[in-house]
């Protein structure tokens, strides 16, 4: 773990620190280790603080702190910082896109700031025009939409106040858009990716000004921008567009990059320390280790299809829920396949890593608890919460924070679930 996140995870205050070009810029992170402040959690791994205990039984009535109604629809997944619970949406009614804020305790809505008003994108019947997750430093809230054929970044401030938006490039519309921002140091980083070309951007987390900016080919794309502390140095993965890359956080310049990545490309990038996990379902189903070293070298690569859901990396192997619902285990230095088992169902949203158990929810809404165990699939529970779950979970503080929808006779609704022990 990299000394920037592993102070992230305890509790962030970063010193002023210096740019490449000699200026200094405030970039304290204020997230502590009861937080889930972005995309994938603290570690942007998908791991949860292994300190805690989330219940691993649930319904609709049992275990549930609190309820509440969201707004509109969406994919984002909720983040959580402080006393405050984020989500992004958007209602196609009112042509709005929005980040709602809810308070941790009591889930009462504490504010909703429209970011945009017309101009929504949104094309496959499985995406939404609200599937980027909220980014929080402690003191403001960033947010990506595509909205009238571009790409723009927003800041909020923790009232909802709207500080700052800037638009990253063009953007066409192929199956949806739903790549999250990254914090890193003074940075927030962007990606976007599609047939009007695309672009990975790092604009100042005060401003909004782009300081550095990298095109990308011309080719739609999803996955979202992923900082590990990998190889000794902190590097910014992106797959997709036929390629595999690696990039300097700090400064944008390309560490490393390779052909091989399928051209579609949704689940985050993962690591071992040695190799980073790439997959991909279109043109073609692939799963790839790549030696993070620069050598380029790729140490294997097998045929199934994770496309949507990203894997996780724990003790020398991979685990990782496949779309057509089969949860599977492999080595993560040679490939080789630990075991499989059907859980049933299609799968969009990402596991999470509690402990030694992994949570995986399916699109129905069925939660699957099983052991990180190499050996076997060792279910621990399966739990039922919702109709459709396409959002990812965060599990911080005791407590799981899970966005469902549910039918109801005016149609579905969007809800965010608080559950915990009683």
């Amino acid at each position: 773990m990299s000394p920037l996140i592993r102070v992230l995870v305890i509790l962030a205050v970063v010193e002023l620190m210096p740019l490449a070009h000699g200026q200094h810029v405030d970039d304290r992170i204020s997230v502590s280790a009861e937080d889930w402040p972005w995309w994938r959690g603290p570690n942007r791994n998908g791991e949860a603080n292994p300190e805690q205990r989330p219940p691993t039984a649930w319904d609709g009535s049992s275990h549930v702190v609190w309820k509440s109604r969201v707004p509109g629809r969406g994919h984002s997944s909720p983040s959580v910082v402080g006393n405050h619970v984020f989500l992004a949406t958007a209602d196609e009614e009112q042509q709005t896109q929005s980040v709602v804020c809810y308070d941790r305790t009591n889930g009462k809505q504490l504010w909703e700031t429209v970011v945009h008003r017309g101009g929504l994108m949104r094309k496959n019947e499985k995406s939404s025009a609200a599937s980027s997750t909220v980014a929080c430093d402690g003191e403001r809230v960033f947010i990506n939409f595509a909205n009238s054929d571009a790409v723009f970044v927003t800041a909020l401030a923790l009232d909802g106040k709207q500080l700052w938006q800037t638009k990253i490039c063009d953007y066409t519309i192929h199956q949806g858009f739903g790549a999250s921002p990254a914090i890193y140091q003074s940075f927030v980083i962007a990606a976007a990716d599609s047939h009007a070309g695309g672009v990975l951007a790092a604009l100042d987390r005060r401003s909004g000004q782009i300081v550095w900016k990298r095109d990308r080919p011309e080719e739609p794309n999803y996955t979202s921008p992923i900082i590990l502390n990998v190889d000794g140095k902190d590097q910014l993965f992106l797959t997709g567009c036929g390629l595999f890359s690696s990039f300097d956080p700090l400064s944008g310049e390309t560490l490393w990059e390779i052909p091989g990545a399928t051209t579609e490309c949704v689940t985050s990038t993962v690591s071992d320390g040695k190799r980073v996990f790439c997959s991909g379902g279109y043109p073609k189903n692939h799963l790839a280790a790549v030696l993070a070293d620069g050598s380029g070298r790729v140490a294997w690569e097998t045929r199934d299809r994770v496309y949507v859901p990203s894997l996780l990396a724990r003790d020398g192997y991979l685990f990782g829920v496949l779309d057509a619902g089969v949860a599977a285990c492999w080595k993560s230095d040679t490939g080789e396949q630990m075991w499989k088992e059907r859980l049933g169902g299609e799968f969009s949203a990402s596991p999470v890593l509690m402990g030694d158990a992994i949570y995986a929810t399916s699109e129905s809404g069925e939660t699957y608890i099983f052991r990180a165990d190499p050996t076997k699939y060792d279910q621990i529970a399966v739990n039922k919460l919702g109709d459709q779950v396409m959002a990812s979970m965060a599990i911080c503080g005791g407590r799981i924070y899970s966005r469902v929808v549910e039918h109801t006779d005016d149609g579905p609704q969007d809800m965010l679930y608080c559950l915990g022990e009683p």
